[in-house]
C-alpha cells in the first residue's frame, strides 16, 4: 500500500543520484593517483570491455562527460562545414540541445518521424531530393543520419528497421549516428531485439550514455570500425 502512494517523477534522469555501488567504488579508488579522464587503466579496461561486449575488438572508444557534448562533437567531427545532419522532426538535437549543433555550424535537417522514429524511406527521399535537385550546390548537404535508442517517444528501433536504414546510408556513402544517451533502458527492454553487437555492426559510430542511466557521469563515443 505503502508502495502505491509513492509519488514517482519522471522529469528528467538527471534529477537522479548516481548508482550507489559507483559512489562506493568511487570512494575506494579517491586517493589513487591516475592519469586525466579517459587516460587512466579504468578507463582503458571500461575501453576493452565495451569492446567485447561489441564484438569489435578494434573499435575506437573515447570518454565524454555529457549527451549534448557527445552529439555535438561526433555531427562536427564527421561532417564537412556544407553539411548538415538528417534527424527526426522529435530528435534530441533538433529539439532538446538548445541548437548546440547549430552552434557548431551545422543545420540539423529534420524529417518527419514516424513515432518518434526516422524511416529509411524519409532517409532515402531526403538524399534523392537533394541529388536530384539542379540547385544543390547552393543547399546544405545531407552527410549523416541521426538516430535515438530509444527514442524520444519511448519507442525502439527494430533490427530489421536499422539494418535498411544502414543499407540506404551506405549505399549513399554517409555515416550513420546512434545516440545511445539512455541506450542502457533500450537493452533492458523485453521487447527489444537490437544487441550491442547488432549496433556496431550497423552504425559508424554509437554512444553508450552513463549519465542519464546510473553513471554519476559520462558517455563512450565508439567507433566500431576506426580504418573505414
Amino acid at each position: 500500500m505503502g508502495f502505491m502512494n509513492e509519488r514517482l517523477s519522471f522529469a528528467s534522469d538527471y534529477m537522479e543520484g548516481a548508482h550507489p555501488e559507483i559512489l562506493q567504488r568511487l570512494a575506494q579508488t579517491n586517493l589513487e593517483q591516475t592519469a586525466g579522464y579517459g587516460l587512466d587503466i579504468y578507463s582503458d579496461a571500461a575501453r576493452e570491455k565495451i569492446r567485447a561486449a561489441c564484438r569489435a575488438p578494434h573499435a575506437e572508444v573515447h570518454f565524454l562527460t555529457g549527451g549534448t557534448q557527445t552529439n555535438r562533437t561526433v555531427i562536427s567531427a564527421l561532417l564537412r562545414p556544407y553539411e548538415g545532419v538528417i534527424a527526426a522532426d522529435s530528435g534530441h538535437i533538433t529539439v532538446h540541445e538548445a541548437g548546440a549543433v547549430e552552434a557548431g555550424g551545422h543545420k540539423v535537417l529534420a524529417l518527419p518521424h514516424a513515432d518518434g522514429k526516422l524511416t529509411a524511406r524519409a532517409v532515402e527521399r531526403c538524399l534523392r531530393t537533394f541529388h536530384e535537385d539542379a540547385n544543390r550546390d547552393h543547399m546544405v548537404r545531407p552527410g549523416m543520419v541521426y538516430l535515438s535508442q530509444p527514442t524520444e517517444y519511448g519507442t525502439l528501433y527494430t533490427r530489421n528497421e536499422l539494418e535498411i536504414i544502414s543499407a540506404v546510408c551506405r549505399a549513399n556513402k554517409i555515416p550513420l549516428f546512434l545516440d545511445g544517451a539512455r541506450l542502457a533502458y533500450a537493452l533492458g527492454c523485453p521487447a527489444n531485439d537490437v544487441t550491442l553487437a547488432v549496433i556496431a555492426h550497423l552504425c559508424d559510430v554509437f554512444s553508450i550514455g552513463g549519465t542519464k542511466c546510473g553513471a554519476l557521469f559520462g558517455e563512450a563515443v565508439v567507433f566500431p570500425r576506426p580504418d573505414t
